[in-house]
């Protein structure tokens, strides 16, 4: 009972976790945070899970058994990429304007 009530912790816990970083637009954090940013110095276990959780909100699934793989991968972080151009970085009319 006392380990059921653990997990059903973690759970809720990682369900959290997840729910905040599946926000719809990255924060000026996240753009210039791992994975968008090359880290300095070793990738945490956050980072990595950070990653990961980013790589969810997009649409893998690791938990799948998935022949395709490494491909569904791939098209994840492709996904990722366009977000983080479409929500990090200026536009060049925003360039434009700050010259």
């Amino acid at each position: 009972m006392n380990m059921d009530l653990k997990t059903a912790g973690a759970l809720f816990l990682l369900a959290v976790v997840t729910t905040a970083t599946a926000a719809p637009r990255l924060t000026p954090e996240q753009c210039n945070s791992y994975p968008f940013k090359q880290p300095v110095g070793e990738v945490t276990r956050a980072q990595l899970k950070q990653e990961l959780a980013e790589l969810e909100a997009v649409g893998y699934d690791p938990g799948i058994n998935d022949v395709y793989y490494p491909r569904d991968i791939q098209r994840a972080e492709n996904k990722l990429h366009a977000k983080y151009l479409r929500e990090c970085k200026p536009s060049s009319s925003r360039a434009q304007t700050a010259d």
